[in-house]
């Protein structure tokens, strides 16, 4: 079982950046044991990939939409992951979710667990 809880969302404008956090509580397996992903949702669309990275942190994967701009890292001793978004496009508005699970992949329904999303706004 793990529980998850974003934070570091807010407004910014176009071209600024934000860090968001994610942190994990496991219990019966260790949270360096799971891969974590971070999704987004816009307003009237899918939930969508956004970036992943294996349980060890040696991988790391990112939409086409997004590379280049984020950077997701971890630190396992923390039960923490990050999203850095540098750049960012008021497309990049939406309410942004922590999920892990065993696998890092761009299937979000490949994830267990997920958070309660934080949201993120850019203005023009």
């Amino acid at each position: 079982q793990v529980q998850l809880v974003e934070s570091g969302g807010g407004l910014v404008q176009a071209g600024g950046s934000l860090r968001l956090s994610c942190e994990a509580s496991a219990s019966g397996r260790s949270f360096s044991s799971y891969a974590m992903g971070w999704f987004r949702q816009a307003p009237g669309k899918e939930r969508a990939f956004v970036a992943a990275i294996t349980s060890s942190g040696s991988s790391t994967y990112y939409a086409d939409s997004v590379k280049g701009r984020f950077t997701i890292s971890r630190v396992n001793v923390k039960k923490m992951v990050y999203l850095q978004m540098n750049s960012l496009k008021p497309e990049d508005t939406a309410v942004y979710y922590c999920a892990a699970g065993n696998t890092a992949t761009t299937d979000k329904m490949r994830y267990n667990y997920w958070g309660q999303g934080t949201q993120v706004t850019v203005s023009s």
